[in-house]
C-alpha cells in the first residue's frame, strides 16, 4: 500500500507543477513585460489584423513554435495570448512542460478588443 501512495503524491506533484499560471488579459499592462516576453500564438493572419504592443508573433500551431524557445532563458516570464484564450492555454502548458514559467492570458485579444 505504501508504494502506491508514494507513486501517487508523486504524480499528483508533477501534474501540480506542470500546470501553468494564468492572468486575465485586462489586468495585463506593458509593465508586465519588462523583463519578459509577450507572445501572440494566433496565426500571422489573425495578428495582422491587430495585436498587442510589444507582442511577437509564434504561431502555436506551426511545427516551429517550441523550437523558437530553444534560445530563451528559462528564467524568463513569457505571457501568452490568442484570440480567446484556447490556444494559449494549450501553448502555456506546453512551455510550462519544457521548464518555462509562462503565463497565459485569459479572455485574449477579443476581451481587449471588447474594452475598448
Amino acid at each position: 500500500m505504501r508504494p502506491f501512495l508514494n507513486s501517487l503524491f508523486i504524480l499528483l506533484f508533477l501534474t501540480a507543477c506542470s500546470q501553468s499560471k494564468s492572468k486575465h488579459i485586462t489586468e495585463f499592462s506593458q509593465n508586465d513585460i519588462k523583463n519578459a516576453l509577450l507572445i501572440d500564438v494566433r496565426t500571422s493572419h489573425e495578428y495582422g489584423l491587430g495585436h498587442l504592443k510589444n507582442a511577437k508573433n509564434v504561431d502555436v500551431l506551426q511545427n516551429t513554435f517550441v523550437a523558437y524557445f530553444d534560445s530563451i532563458p528559462k528564467t524568463k516570464t513569457i505571457y501568452v495570448y490568442c484570440k480567446s484564450g484556447g490556444r494559449s492555454a494549450k501553448a502555456a502548458e506546453k512551455l510550462s512542460a519544457l521548464g518555462y514559467n509562462a503565463i497565459n492570458l485569459e479572455g485574449g485579444y477579443d476581451a481587449i478588443k471588447n474594452k475598448k
